[in-house]
């Protein structure tokens, strides 16, 4: 009989233990950040639907604190003065890692960018320094999942997914129209977040990427 490793290692499953998850779910318009991809690549670069999306969560982590902390060991809720995004990477052996971008708050676009290029590239190369991360983002877009329900681990206070671009009926002054969205779904701890707190936080976002303009 062959073995293996569980996929959920046992370090990370005590982790669990405590966490009080609550999740929510939100459509954010999905034509702004294509709209950029396309002037990002008018430009040579390559600026991903991924980093756009990393970048607005990053920005409504600075109007939400709560977003920004961390749960230590013991149990308790340690707020800090900056914080580190976190960023779900697939390996090629089936297993997943966590990118981290330090010290995210301080980051201007362009620099934003090249830390996020370094930690993904960094995590899929195995060399990523062991550090703790507030939130974790996961898209699953590239695997066709629209929806999918994360987990929150601990050191992190929530995870956020967003799946493939699909179309839905939205009503917008009285006129049902189709528009492509993405569904964000939020897990968080609660014992950290209230559900007015974790809902803000969702609908910044959203407006990051509703209102998204490649910046300069």
């Amino acid at each position: 009989m062959v073995t293996a490793d569980p996929a959920l290692s046992p370090a990370i499953a005590r982790r669990l233990i405590g966490v009080v998850p609550v999740n929510m779910q939100l459509d954010a318009p999905w034509p702004p950040i294509q709209a950029a991809r396309e002037s990002s690549r008018k430009a040579g670069r390559d600026d991903s639907p991924s980093l756009m999306f990393a970048w607005c969560a990053a920005q409504a982590m600075r109007k939400h604190p709560a977003f920004c902390s961390s749960i230590r060991e013991d149990g308790k809720i340690a707020v800090p003065v900056d914080f580190n995004l976190g960023v779900a990477v697939a390996l090629s052996d089936g297993q997943q890692t966590t990118a981290v971008i330090p010290g995210a708050n301080l980051l201007d676009w362009r620099s934003f960018s090249t830390a996020y290029a370094c930690a993904v590239a960094s995590a899929r190369a195995g060399t990523t320094e062991p550090a703790a991360a507030s939130l974790i983002l996961t898209c699953l877009g590239a695997t066709g999942i629209e929806i999918a329900t994360p987990i929150v681990v601990p050191p992190a206070v929530g995870n956020l997914v967003i799946g493939r671009a699909h179309v839905r009926m939205i009503a917008s002054d009285g006129i049902v129209q189709p528009v492509e969205v993405v569904t964000m779904c939020l897990t968080f701890d609660h014992r950290v977040v209230n559900g007015a707190g974790a809902a803000g936080f969702l609908h910044d976002v959203k407006l990051g990427i509703a209102n998204f303009v490649l910046p300069a």
